[in-house]
Order: structure tokens, then C-alpha cells, then sequence
């Protein structure tokens, strides 16, 4: 098969994950620009299938040699059993997810899948497991060996790139530092690159209002972001800033920009969301594989009755078919 096979984690079985993922896959140019192959469990995905009427055949495998095109192909690792409840925390459903993920980036760094796609998870039942990471970008980092990497979101018009994520606003203003602002640069250009551009251009928002004005409102500008602009633009790199965080994403939107580098988590998410809550895709730049992910919760109060959105897990399907198209 010359299309890229594509996995996707079904999250904690518990939330929308499950549901989410099948009723993206009932989508017919999914399934024309890919071999989708689920990480999950079979008594899970069962269970999803009879909720959102999934009627198509289901093809377990157990490796991805055995995948057929134009089916759903899962690989169960049987590890649930019926007796989880959705919508609640709970430990055997954090270290079931744990599994989904952990198998997927070993299939990947095996060569034997194209790309990975992650569903969501419940951070809370992934430490009640025993598995303390603050979220999938952190796992997908350890897993893979992967020291500089960031969280890049694509949604509508806007893609962001972050500084750094979840961590206190009070921390996020301490990691602020040139070299860590400059290999963001370096990351967001990568990203764009394997995007099919060249020469992307590439914004840098200001951490303090006005960008500072010349160090009246903050020196974080003139001491660590623009020594880290100035050291990329040497190399070549089509980037610009710092600008001021409430006036960058209406020149990104207006397309005068192609990528943001943006200084913490919210300065990001905020504008992204706003703009497309529900198409928004998480990517995890600077891996040795391909991670797309769906950009929202497990959904909790929404588990189990088939009404949860998949606009935005389809969405990081198609990232990942571009991405991988592009590799």
C-alpha cells in the first residue's frame, strides 16, 4: 500500500475518545488518504461501535503487515474488561491509555506506522496509574528520547507554536530564556518545512504588554526574545518580532504570517480556540515520528452518548496524511 498508515490511540476509554475516533472513520476520504489503524481495545471499540452506529466490519490485527485498505483496522491490546463507567476517573482506564500510546510510539519508531494520532486523555487517571506526566507531549518526549520539542496548534486560520505549556504563569514567565525562544524559532520552522513551505514566516509574540515598549513594561523582550530573534535571522530564518501579543494573531490571520511563536500556554490556546474550538489539532514538534493529536478533552459528561464532535479528530487525521505525505 502507498498510503501512510496512520494510528490512532483511542485515549482513556472512558471519555469520547472511543466514540470520537469511529465516528471519524466513517468518513470516506479518511479513508481514501489513509490505512487507519486503531491502538485500543477490542471490548472498548465494541462498545463505541454499538453507541455511534458504526456498522462497518472491524479488522483486528496483530501486527500492521495484516492491514487491509478501506478498513478500520484495530490492534487490541485486550487489557479492559466491561466494567468501566464513562464519564469518571479512573485508574485501570489511565494505564489503559498509557498502553495505547506507549504501543503506537513503539510501532512508529519501528517504521511500521506512518504517523500517530492521539485521543484524549484524563491526566488525573494517568497519574492515579502510576504514570506521572503532566500531559502527551511530555510522554511522547520521554518515550522517544526527544529533548528539544514543542506544542504546536493548528486551527483555522492560526497555527501557534509554544514557549512553554503546562506550567504555572509564574514559571512560564521564568523559562522566557533566548535559547529556548530560539529553538522554538528553529522547531516552528521545521514544522512548516515538513508542511510543504520552504521559507515560512514566522512571529514572535512579546511576553509583556506593548511587547514591553523598550523595557518600560519588562526587559524579557530586549534581554532573551530579541538577542533569540536576531541569533535565527542570522541563520536565515524568515522571522520577525517581537510583536505585541494583542495585535500578532490579527496579522497571522490576515495572513501575513504563517506561524506564531507564542510565550506560554494561554497567550496560545486563548486566540486558537476562539477562533476554532472544534477543528483545532495539537502537534508535537521535534520527534524522531509524527504526533498529531485531537485538541480537546475526554469530554466526560459527554461519554457514552455518541453526541461528542469529531471535526477535530478528523482534522488530526489529515495533519498527520500531510505531514507523513510530505516526509
Amino acid at each position: 500500500m502507498n498510503k501512510p498508515l496512520i494510528g490512532i490511540t483511542i485515549g482513556d476509554p472512558a471519555g469520547v475518545g472511543p466514540e470520537v475516533t469511529l465516528k471519524a472513520l466513517k468518513n470516506r476520504e479518511i479513508l481514501d488518504s489513509c490505512v487507519p489503524v486503531v491502538i485500543g481495545d477490542i471490548n472498548v471499540v465494541k462498545k463505541a461501535a454499538s453507541i455511534v452506529a458504526f456498522e462497518s466490519d472491524i479488522n483486528v490485527v496483530d501486527n500492521t503487515d495484516d492491514c487491509i485498505d478501506h478498513k478500520v483496522n484495530l490492534i487490541s491490546l485486550n487489557n479492559m474488561k466491561d466494567s468501566y463507567q464513562f464519564g469518571m476517573i479512573q485508574p485501570e482506564c489511565g494505564r489503559a491509555a498509557f498502553e495505547y500510546i506507549k504501543k503506537g510510539i513503539e510501532l512508529a519508531l519501528a517504521g511500521k506506522l506512518s504517523a500517530v494520532v492521539t485521543g484524549p486523555i484524563n491526566k488525573e487517571a494517568l497519574n492515579l496509574a502510576g504514570y506521572h506526566y503532566s500531559g502527551h507531549t511530555e510522554i511522547f518526549a520521554d518515550l522517544t528520547g526527544t529533548k528539544d520539542y514543542a506544542m504546536m496548534l493548528t486551527g483555522g486560520p492560526l497555527k501557534v507554536i509554544h514557549v512553554s505549556t503546562h506550567v504555572s504563569l509564574r514559571e512560564a514567565c521564568d523559562r522566557v530564556k533566548k535559547e529556548r525562544v530560539y529553538k522554538v524559532i528553529k522547531l516552528a520552522k521545521k514544522a512548516m518545512n515538513d508542511l510543504g513551505l520552504k521559507s515560512p514566516r514566522i512571529a514572535v509574540a512579546g511576553l509583556n504588554p506593548h511587547a514591553g515598549e523598550n523595557g518600560l513594561f519588562g526587559d524579557e523582550e530586549i534581554k532573551e526574545i530579541i538577542p533569540a530573534i536576531e541569533k535565527a535571522k542570522e541563520e536565515g530564518i524568515n522571522v520577525n518580532g517581537p510583536l505585541p501579543p494583542d495585535t500578532i494573531f490579527l496579522h497571522c490571520k490576515d495572513g501575513k504570517y504563517d506561524i506564531a511563536v507564542v510565550m506560554y500556554h494561554d497567550q496560545g490556546h486563548i486566540p486558537l480556540k476562539l477562533l476554532d474550538f472544534m477543528g483545532g489539532v495539537n502537534v508535537t514538534v521535534g520527534l524522531p515520528i509524527i504526533r498529531t493529536s485531537v485538541d480537546h478533552g475526554t469530554a466526560f459528561g459527554k461519554a457514552g452518548k455518541g453526541t461528542a464532535d469529531e471535526t477535530s479528530m478528523i482534522k488530526a487525521i489529515e495533519m498527520a496524511v500531510q505531514f507523513a505525505t510530505n516526509r
